[in-house]
């Protein structure tokens, strides 16, 4: 019962059930990625905010967060490629860190020394800093 209220209010926990409707009526499934995100296109451009192009569109697993896009996806859902993407198209590179989501406005947000969060204490400007003063 709750998930089902969750879906009608909230846009943040997944797609709201008006979206999954209108998204399941109006677009074909495309694919997934390795998040559990499900990548959608429309099936003409009827309601396409640019003329002659298709709209896409990502159903969020979980929590709806847009840096939870993989890089192959997000090339594709800004029609940067025409395809969307396969298991072998771009490898991974040992360099490539995994996805961290976007923690701004959480507990364990960046604070850095001297934010007001953590004090506002901070070092004391050195000699090279001059206040502006209005003439």
């Amino acid at each position: 019962m709750l998930n089902l209220l969750r879906s009608i209010f909230t846009w943040w926990n997944g797609a709201t059930i008006g979206a999954r409707f209108h998204i399941t009526r109006r677009g074909v499934y495309v694919g997934s990625d390795e998040l559990g995100n499900r990548y959608f296109e429309a099936k003409d451009t009827s309601d396409s905010f640019d003329r002659g192009v298709k709209r896409r569109w990502v159903i969020f697993k979980g929590y709806a967060d847009a840096s939870k896009v993989t890089a192959e996806w997000h090339g594709w859902l800004h029609h940067t490629f025409a395809e969307p993407p396969g298991p072998n198209d771009a490898p991974r590179k040992a360099w490539e860190k995994d996805h961290l989501p976007n923690l701004t406005g959480t507990i364990h947000a960046y604070r850095p020394q001297g934010a007001l969060s953590r004090g506002g204490e901070r070092q004391k400007a050195t000699g090279d800093y001059e206040a502006w003063i209005p003439k």
